[in-house]
This record gives C-alpha cells, sequence and structure tokens, in this order.
C-alpha cells in the first residue's frame, strides 16, 4: 500500500515543503531490528548502505531537515516507512523574539515600541 504526495500534502493542515529539505540525505532510523537473524541484518545493511553515515560529533544540526523512520513489525514481518521534515525551533526565548529569529516578522501595530515585542 502506498500513498502518493499530493494526497498526503492535501491531508496536512500545514504541510512544509521546500527544496532545501531535499539537498542533504535524512537521518535514518532503524525500528526492531535487533533481532539476530539473517535477513534483518540484511535488511539494515541495505538501508544503511543506501544513505551516508552521520558522524555524530561532526554533523551540522542544521544540514538534518529529514528523519526517515524504518520499523520492523516481527508478528505480521511488514516494514514501516515514515518520513518526517525536522524543524530546529529556538526555545527558551520570549514569543517575540523567537519568530524574530525564525524569520517571521510579527505584527508590530498594536504596540508602540520594539521592547514590547521583546
Amino acid at each position: 500500500q502506498y500513498s502518493l504526495v499530493r494526497d498526503v500534502v492535501s491531508a496536512l493542515r500545514r504541510h512544509r515543503m521546500h527544496e532545501q529539505q531535499f539537498l542533504h540525505p535524512p537521518l535514518l532510523v532503524l525500528g526492531n531490528f535487533g533481532v539476530p537473524q539473517m535477513h534483518l541484518k540484511l535488511m539494515a545493511g541495505m538501508f544503511q548502505g543506501m544513505f551516508p553515515k552521520i558522524n555524530v560529533h561532526r554533523v551540522n544540526l542544521n544540514s538534518i531537515r529529514r528523519c526517515l523512520l524504518i520499523s520492523y513489525d516481527s508478528e505480521s514481518q511488514l516494514l514501516e516507512f515514515r518520513h518526517y521534515s525536522v524543524q530546529v525551533v529556538p526555545v527558551g526565548l520570549s514569543r517575540g523574539l523567537r519568530k524574530i529569529l525564525q524569520e517571521k516578522f510579527p505584527n508590530l501595530s498594536r504596540m508602540d515600541d520594539v521592547s514590547e515585542l521583546l
């Protein structure tokens, strides 16, 4: 079973899809592949070979825009693919400052000074 991209995008309330997402490979997460069976090791190796290895200490977090989750269900022996879009969001900041950092320009018509925003 599969879904077309246009069907998925039309079902979402807010979709974030832009060209910069596909410049870098996704972060691959494999779930339930720890069982010591030969066909699972072969599948895990195949999926890992499809994407470049990521050095955790040297990776630029801003370059990770997508996550690909592949989980294996041992009862039904089916693979489940999930493709997520990842967005880095600043935390611990005021709402106005967070909007400025995310390049969303807030409505300043109800404010007398910029300091009210911050």
